[in-house]
């Protein structure tokens, strides 16, 4: 079996070729990426290749399932970048599944398409997609879900899956999400246990995470298995900022949303952060999510959980930790992290 992964240099993508390259019934995976790693997977070629632009139909035939993981959350300040390889890229990832005739298609979606939800219990995957308004990134996931379901009418042939994750952490993508979220100014030596004293305590902020390799893991039996339709993707237990503060060893005080995001709102626009505030929009937002779907169907446990998640990323921001692909190497960043600096806060990739 052959599978072609767009987007598989990332965080989630390294955790999918693992996870095929230790799969009896994969014989060969075309990791696509816009840049070429230096990190090599069995299994694995490398195809350097832009979603918004290349010829995929010629990367794509032959293949058993495509999995369409490719998606920029920087720059976050050119919206049209952001629109075109996000979703008219995602668009031609689509049509050029169809073209090539592949029988499946496995596509990353996110918890950042569901309209606001409860915190107090779980929704399954018939909750509504209609995203966070103010949020550019869930906006974008919501249309993309749209043109999907767009595709599945016209191409019924095609088995189609989309799974969607809550927070995805690992300890080797500490360096890239600490880049994209946080920005250049967070030191990750004030990360350890005992050295900030207080935390904020953010009323609504419940949320799950999941560890990458279980996400990678879901993936690969989204692509061998026959299963068909959306699977939520999360570890059990909600979490909270009380979370990150035990892991820190820090105490809390309470801080209302509107606080949280006026604080965020403010360092957006002096340009101290790389995401705007509809971010906390979004986490505030967030349903809690029901995985028995996944576990029933595709037999997805997490070996993981949300907080183990969270501490292997607190870790790795501390450690530097990464690995030796463009998103994820702390060598992107420059020293000192000077190439942040330098391009800009949210306005480059």
């Amino acid at each position: 079996m052959r599978v072609v992964v767009t987007g598989a240099s990332g965080n989630v993508g390294t955790s999918l070729l693992r996870a095929l390259a230790a799969d009896p019934e994969i014989e060969s995976v075309v990791g696509i990426a816009r840049r070429r790693p230096k990190l090599e997977f069995a299994k694995t070629q490398w195809v350097t290749a832009d979603v918004a632009s290349a010829d995929l139909v010629e990367l794509f035939s032959g293949a058993a399932a495509v999995v369409h993981l490719a998606w920029l959350i920087q720059p976050t300040r050119d919206r049209e970048l952001l629109w075109r390889v996000n979703v008219e890229g995602s668009t031609r990832v689509f049509r050029a599944v169809a073209d090539a005739g592949v029988p499946a298609l496995v596509h990353a979606s996110s918890i950042g398409a569901y309209s606001p939800g409860p915190k107090d219990r779980r929704v399954d995957e018939n909750w509504p997609t209609h995203g966070v308004r103010t949020n550019e990134y869930s906006q974008q996931k919501c249309e993309v879900e749209r043109r999907l379901d767009h595709f599945e009418g016209e191409h019924p042939d095609v088995r189609v899956v989309r799974l969607r994750p809550t927070l995805i952490f690992k300890r080797e993508s500490a360096t890239e999400q600490r880049r994209l979220f946080a920005g250049p100014l967070l030191p990750g030596s004030l990360l350890r246990p005992g050295l900030i004293p207080f935390v904020p305590e953010i009323a609504g902020l419940t949320f799950q995470a999941v560890h990458s390799d279980d996400v990678g893991d879901a993936y690969r039996l989204a692509a061998v298995r026959d299963v068909r339709g959306a699977f939520n993707i999360a570890a059990e237990q909600p979490l909270d900022t009380t979370t990150i503060a035990r892991l820190l060893e820090a105490r809390t005080f309470r801080m209302s949303a509107q606080a949280a995001r006026g604080l965020a709102a403010l360092a957006w626009r002096a340009r101290l952060i790389p995401v705007p505030s509809s971010w906390v929009d979004m986490g505030l937002a967030a349903p809690l999510l029901d995985t028995a779907r996944a576990q029933d169907e595709l037999a997805w446990i997490p070996r993981h959980t949300g907080e183990e998640a969270i501490a292997e990323l607190l870790a790795g921001m501390r450690e530097a930790a990464g690995l030796e692909t463009p998103p994820l190497s702390p060598r992107t960043s420059g020293p000192a992290r000077i190439r942040e600096f330098a391009t800009g806060l949210g306005k480059r990739p």
